[in-house]
C-alpha cells in the first residue's frame, strides 16, 4: 500500500507540473506589448498578434515591452480588450 501512495503522489506531481508547462506562452501585439498567458488561446487573424513559446526571448535591439494583464484578452493600443 505505502509503495502505491508513492506512485500516486509522484505522478499527480508529473501531471500537474507537466500540464502547467506546456499551456505557457507570450503573446505580443505590432505595438511592442507582450505579456503572458496561462492557456493557449486562438487570437483571430484581425488581432495581430504573435504567440511564442514561454521560453522565447526578443533581441536587444529589438523594442519590446512587458505589460502583464490577469485574465483572456490582449492589449490593443494601450488598451487591454477582453475576449470571451
Amino acid at each position: 500500500m505505502r509503495m502505491m501512495t508513492k506512485m500516486l503522489v509522484a505522478g499527480a506531481g508529473a501531471l500537474a507540473l507537466s500540464a502547467t508547462a506546456a499551456s505557457a506562452e507570450i503573446v505580443c501585439n505590432d505595438d511592442g506589448d507582450c505579456w503572458h498567458v496561462r492557456e493557449h488561446v486562438e487570437y483571430r487573424p484581425e488581432f495581430r498578434l504573435h504567440v511564442h513559446p514561454d521560453n522565447w526571448r526578443w533581441a536587444e535591439s529589438d523594442r519590446y515591452r512587458w505589460r502583464e494583464h490577469a485574465g483572456r484578452g490582449y492589449w490593443r493600443e494601450g488598451v487591454w480588450v477582453d475576449i470571451r
